[in-house]
């Protein structure tokens, strides 16, 4: 191998096959890639080339999201750079640890990429401005109070001088990091709430972006693995005679509960695991399915023994004085991830080494994964983030792809690429949590309620994983959008939950508790709203006193949505309201169901207060792609199990929504300004609600558990 580092080999690498062709040394080298850089680091976000490249280092994870573009803009604001100039690049999760955090979180989910770091961002940009002005003003022995910035170029107002933040760049570094800088009163803005291009976008067009499964380095190996199809067996023994027999395979390398084959090809490796045949120790989960599983939830509706996560007034006496009283309960299936791009790692691991290749959406926790099961300090690995073919919450709590990598690799050595295959990725997922709810509401004369008593039995991705952290007390994720965010005025209010897990692995999936508590609740206003004979949109409006955003937000889809006003006679409307991440979101779905029960939906109008705006085109992008990943959910998302392993297997029977199938989408902005909301997942969850609702509209039929393939909507 050449002895080259390997920030060259990132300069010079070539694109061989698909892949990217990275050099690696042997043995690893663990220099600092940034501290290689010969532009001048101004800030640790901020790094200005002498040809007036302007480089923004991001610390989140870009996964189709679009934050590359967004968290880069926050940072424009306050550094009054010429947009144009400016490339991005990840900082590296090992340099972080090296520099004792100075990018902070690396965690990239729960729609906190913008809300988490918006003011470290802008304060970086700002603190860079106001040293390449005291550069400036120290090259002409002026005040700096005399100079300003603007369009990367500083300017000393009373002389007309210039000079360029690359001219600038190198004094600028040497330059006293100021203790206090003053941030851009938002009247002035520039950049923050303008549309702009996605940096880099030419080269998703031309499909340039390396993906985490693209990469290549020399002397690889590939690795295909096989898991226990029975969730929490493991592995009792395994012949590997049929495996190492095949041409190209290398090794078989035992793990707890899965077995892996490295092969000079993947599909070496794949075809070989093919023709083994583990013994594997089930422990009576191959027991566990989905009736069971539903009995064991409907136990938990009954129970005793829930825990009161809020309760305002008295729900009981309440109800002793009701006019009339609704209750239905609801039931919503696992999900899987389904990203496009398998779970896959690189890894390469020497004596007290480590470096690996990963689609990550937390770095740190990457880290964390591959120094523990290679047995090294933290301050020994090395992360390489790569982009992301999907993410949606599969690869940030649950890093179990880092984990295999690095163990299989231990024991190999050359770098091994790990590739999952479809039908494992959709197998071997941590789903969206199982859940029910049974809601009663007590009605007074005027059809308004007086008490909403909600209780949710469901699986908690917390409890499976830290089952000693979570012993009675209120997992606030399994009620996520019941309590705090809960913009209806009812008197009498209690929320509880009754935990019941099971051995189906769980994890955070696109919106969390809020996608299944916002079809629970949006639904059950509806039935409320029926039982009172009133219009459901007028109905939500008059509970929302004092709920100023959620009113403004409500009255802003309606009114796009022309509700209320004629349309064709086939055409019916849902409507739902929710609040996830700091950001409020209505929705109006417009549907039609022929005679013979086919739905078609054909137009959603999505609005959205995320507070402030950075980027309007970003948040119509993101609302595009929450209704269509919530689209897919609500009408075919089901994962079933049967014999303690899941049933589906691939796209064929884990259906995608098709793009014949994509409605019109349209997103009304309405910015209240006062706050710094997600947009990734709070368009996902009022979809469903206000789908199911169209549906009643439409034939009379409440739909109280999801998917919808399989009922009848027919109206009969």
């Amino acid at each position: 191998m050449p002895d080259v580092n390997r920030r060259s080999l990132l300069v010079a690498a070539t694109t061989l096959g698909g892949g990217l062709a990275l050099g690696l040394k042997l043995p690893l080298e663990y220099e600092s890639a940034i501290a290689g850089e010969s532009a001048p680091e101004i800030t640790a976000w901020v790094v200005i080339q002498p040809d007036e490249t302007v480089i923004i280092r991001i610390a989140r994870s870009e996964m189709g999201q679009g934050i590359l573009t967004a968290l880069a803009m926050l940072v424009a604001e306050e550094l009054e750079c010429d947009w144009d100039k400016i490339k991005v690049e990840y900082a590296p999760p090992h340099e972080n640890l090296r520099r004792k955090g100075v990018w902070g979180s690396m965690e990239t989910g729960s729609s906190q990429s913008i809300r988490a770091s918006q003011e470290d961002l802008r304060r970086a940009g700002a603190t860079a401005r106001e040293m390449l002005i005291a550069a400036a003003a120290a090259r002409w022995s002026v005040a700096a109070t005399e100079c300003i910035a603007a369009g990367g170029v500083i300017t000393h107002t009373p002389s007309g001088r210039k000079a360029s933040f690359g001219e600038l760049a190198a004094a600028a570094s040497r330059m006293g990091t100021p203790p206090e800088v003053r941030l851009k009163d938002p009247k002035d803005w520039k950049i923050i709430g303008t549309s702009r291009a996605q940096l880099g976008s030419t080269d998703f067009v031309m499909g340039r972006p390396v993906y985490a499964i693209d990469v290549q380095l020399p002397d690889m190996l590939y690795a295909a693995i096989l898991q226990c199809p029975v969730f929490g067996g493991r592995l009792q023994t395994v012949d590997a005679a049929p495996a190492l027999s095949r041409q190209g395979v290398r090794q078989l390398v035992k793990m707890p509960s899965a077995v892996a084959v490295v092969a000079e090809t993947w599909w070496q490796a794949k075809t070989a695991i093919e023709n083994l045949q583990p013994i594997w120790v089930y422990d009576n989960n191959e027991k566990t399915s989905t009736e069971r599983i539903a009995t064991l939830l409907r136990e938990g509706l009954e129970a005793a023994d829930a825990e009161v996560a809020r309760e305002d007034g008295d729900v009981d006496v309440a109800f002793m004085s009701a006019a009339k009283i609704v209750t239905a309960d609801y039931a919503v299936p696992f999900l899987n991830h389904a990203t496009m791009e398998p779970q896959n790692c690189t890894a390469h691991v020497a004596p007290d080494k480590v470096e690996i290749w990963a689609p990550t959406q937390d770095g740190h926790l990457s880290l964390a994964t591959a120094a523990a099961v290679a047995g090294v300090p933290q301050e020994n690995v090395i992360v390489h983030k790569m982009m992301l073919g999907g993410g949606f919450g599969r690869r940030g709590i649950t890093q179990d792809f880092v984990e295999q990598a690095v163990a299989i690799a231990k024991e190999v050595a050359r770098p091994v690429k790990l590739i999952w295959t479809r039908e494992e990725d959709m197998q071997h997922g941590f789903y969206r949590p199982v859940a029910m709810a049974r809601q009663s509401a007590a009605l007074d004369s005027e059809g308004m309620p007086m008490a909403w008593d909600i209780r949710v039995a469901g699986q908690s991705f917390m409890a499976s994983m830290h089952p000693e952290l979570i012993a009675g007390i209120v997992d606030q994720d399994l009620l996520l959008g019941l309590l705090n965010e809960m913009p209806y005025a009812v008197p009498n209010y209690r929320v509880d939950h009754a935990v019941r897990n099971t051995p189906v692995p769980v994890g955070r999936w696109r919106g969390v508790g809020h996608t299944h508590n916002a079809f629970f609740k949006e639904c059950f206003i509806d039935e409320m709203a029926h039982a009172a004979g009133q219009d459901p949109y007028l109905f939500r409006r008059s509970l929302l006193s004092g709920a100023d955003r959620s009113r403004i937000v409500l009255d802003a889809a309606a009114t796009r949505a022309g509700w209320g006003a004629a349309r064709q006679p086939d055409r019916f409307q849902g409507i739902a309201l929710h609040e996830a991440d700091g950001t409020v979101c209505a929705q109006v779905v417009e549907i039609s169901v022929s005679s013979s029960g086919d739905l078609h939906v054909h137009r959603v109008v999505s609005a959205i207060d995320t507070g402030i705006v950075v980027d309007p085109l970003t948040i119509e992008r993101q609302t595009e792609s929450a209704i269509t990943f919530a689209l897919t959910a609500v009408l075919y998302g089901e994962i079933t199990i049967s014999d303690g392993r899941v049933e589906q297997s691939n796209f064929h029977d884990y259906e995608i929504l098709r793009m014949s199938e994509m409605p019109e989408v349209e997103t009304v902005l309405v910015p209240s300004g006062t706050t710094w909301g997600g947009v990734g997942q709070p368009p996902v969850a009022p979809l469903a609600p206000a789908l199911c609702n169209a549906v009643f509209a439409a034939t009379g039929r409440r739909i109280r558990s999801l998917p919808l393939k399989g009922q009848s909507l027919r109206n009969d």
